[in-house]
């Protein structure tokens, strides 16, 4: 995966607090950027929503953003480092917001592959999970992502600790969720995966909420053979994925794509 070392830093190593890994720190700046480019692309609830990232080692600790800063206000070093329990792991200024302590420690906790998790509440990804059929075959994006979508029922705010079982059982082994009348969420073992799973699952959203504007009964379902092909498509992706040997993969594409776009528009995060 790329890193923010790849081009000229501003002066983080200045800034990092004691005691932090370079593989942690790291860490900690990816994690700033993903903030900002979910604040760039409009994915930001103000406070209310989260982004969190394993931190590497056998201790079983994640990092989430303070609650009280804003996700375009984020930096490496203003990251919380929490265990499992909830428990913060170093000095911070802030707290966390509980509710993402559940729903970001239920998965990390479940799924060996989730180093990264997106959580989000945008006005589409809502209004897409309030919708009874669920994410329809609509669109392209649509017809990628419903194989890999998991659903988990609305159970009030998330601060009840017996709902991780449950969130755990629905998510199962997907990496996409539709938490219902309540938002998105996306998961993966690379930065770059995580964003690329939350990018084309809320366009999917916000497409299905456009096409829905005119009432269920005008829009129009991908064809049959068309699913099924996509369905085909997909197994056949690490084929795919083979043939282009030699060429950074996808997921590193995207996270370079990510950094660059994050330091022409919102710099600073790598402090």
């Amino acid at each position: 995966m790329a890193t923010i070392l790849e081009r000229p830093r501003s002066g983080a190593d200045d800034v990092r607090p004691e005691g932090i890994t370079d593989a942690e720190w790291q860490t900690r700046v990816d994690l700033a950027a993903f903030y900002r480019i979910a604040a760039i692309h409009d994915y930001d609830d103000f406070l209310y929503t989260h982004i969190s990232a394993r931190v590497p080692g056998p201790d079983h600790h994640f990092l989430i953003n303070p609650f009280g800063l804003t996700f375009d206000e984020i930096t490496a070093s203003s990251l919380v480092k929490v265990d499992l329990d909830g428990n913060v792991i170093g000095h911070s200024e802030y707290g966390i917001n509980y509710a993402g302590y559940v729903i970001h420690s239920a998965i990390h906790a479940a799924r060996e592959d989730a180093h990264w998790i997106a959580h989000f509440h945008t006005r589409d990804g809502m209004g897409a999970s309030a919708h009874a059929e669920g994410l329809l075959p609509l669109t392209q994006r649509a017809l990628y992502i419903i194989p890999r979508l998991a659903y988990h029922d609305y159970e009030g705010v998330a601060l009840n600790l017996d709902e991780r079982e449950r969130l755990q059982a629905d998510l199962g082994d997907k990496k996409l969720m539709l938490l219902r009348n309540h938002g998105t969420l996306a998961l993966g073992r690379t930065a770059g995966e995580a964003w690329s799973g939350i990018y084309q699952l809320e366009e999917a959203c916000s497409a299905q909420v456009a096409a829905l504007a005119g009432g269920r009964d005008h829009v129009l379902i991908a064809p049959q053979e068309a699913q099924d092909e996509a369905l085909r498509q997909i197994a056949q992706r690490p084929a795919a994925a083979a043939a282009s040997e030699g060429r950074k993969p996808h997921d590193q594409l995207v996270w370079e794509a990510v950094l660059r776009k994050v330091a022409r528009t919102l710099p600073g995060f790598d402090t």
